[in-house]
């Protein structure tokens, strides 16, 4: 969805209407940091509520039970992995596959119609994989109950949990930061970063950017404890300050600092969680990693406002 928002809000603005060119930027008549905040939104209120409900909804049951929505299986995912020390791989490739196949894509006979007919099987995978756990997928067989763990959070009181809440939140503010940083670049800077004597259009720039930063964030997501949070403001800087006076030479140079953008950020997930699972109590991780990827997703959802804003800044008539 991310990967083909230029592409998705011209089709809600319909074909008749122009570009918004009464600036000098190609602007679209909505910014792409709507399409995220329709994107976050849901995972984020997945995961304000499943640190509420320990006992109806733990973090070992999220993951092996019921995948609810991307917000609940960041939250099972990442509480099941880090305990048994599950570091490599955290997350890798969900946002990969589908911006190569949006980046790949071509117009063909159907014009700028493709988007449409690319997304909408991709519509059916969540209920392929509902269907797939629950008809084809045998339960786990029950641990034995002398060795068996606890929950992450049984017996845990209030006070000691808001302590492990306290305990998370140097970790939660710079993850916030560098993912607030990182999607204002991807649906903000990038949207109207255009370069006009590039072969490819400005909607296929925007795409193949997006499988560029899913590659770097691929390749580094293994666990570095990296924040590097001020490195990702004067990258988002560095390519605000080529939109308002626009400095770099080619569409290359670009797609090389978003290369290096995701990078970057996915060494700074992997850090992230990691430190988290090393520093907080043992029956305090799950909710410990709640609270870190709660504080990632209201980092994207501030830079969808921040996209918007900025769309708005420079494209008014």
């Amino acid at each position: 969805m991310l990967s083909a928002a230029r592409d998705i809000v011209e089709l809600q603005q319909g074909a008749p209407v122009p570009h918004s060119n009464s600036s000098r930027y190609d602007c679209n008549q909505l910014s792409t940091g709507a399409v995220l905040l329709a994107d976050v939104l849901p995972s984020l209120l997945m995961k304000l509520l499943a640190p509420l409900a320990p006992h109806w909804l733990s973090y070992d049951r999220l993951i092996g039970q019921r995948r609810l929505g991307a917000g609940g299986g960041d939250a099972g995912d990442l509480g099941f992995r880090l305990p048994h020390g599950r570091s490599m791989g955290l997350g890798l490739g969900h946002g990969r596959r589908g911006a190569l196949g949006v980046a790949v894509g071509r117009g063909g006979a159907g014009g700028g119609a493709w988007p449409l007919r690319a997304l909408l099987p991709a519509a059916a995978l969540p209920m392929g994989t509902a269907l797939s756990f629950f008809f084809l997928l045998l339960p786990p067989p029950p641990p034995p109950r002398p060795t068996e763990p606890p929950p992450p959070t049984a017996g845990v009181t209030w006070g000691e949990r808001w302590g492990v809440v306290k305990g998370a939140l140097p970790d939660a503010f710079p993850l916030a930061v560098v993912y607030l940083a990182e999607y204002f670049i991807n649906q903000g800077v990038l949207d109207l970063l255009y370069f006009p004597t590039s072969s490819l259009t400005h909607n296929e720039q925007y795409r193949w950017a997006q499988l560029l930063y899913q590659v770097g964030v691929f390749a580094s997501r293994s666990g570095l404890p990296l924040y590097l949070g001020p490195l990702w403001v004067l990258n988002a800087a560095l390519l605000l300050a080529a939109v308002l006076a626009p400095f770099l030479p080619a569409v290359g140079v670009a797609f090389a600092l978003v290369l290096w953008e995701g990078l970057v950020g996915g060494a700074a997930y992997g850090g992230a969680f990691l430190l988290v699972g090393q520093r907080a109590p043992p029956r305090g991780r799950g909710l410990a990693v709640a609270v870190t990827s709660l504080g990632q997703s209201l980092g994207v959802a501030l830079a969808g406002v921040a996209a918007m804003g900025l769309h708005k800044g420079l494209c008014a008539p």
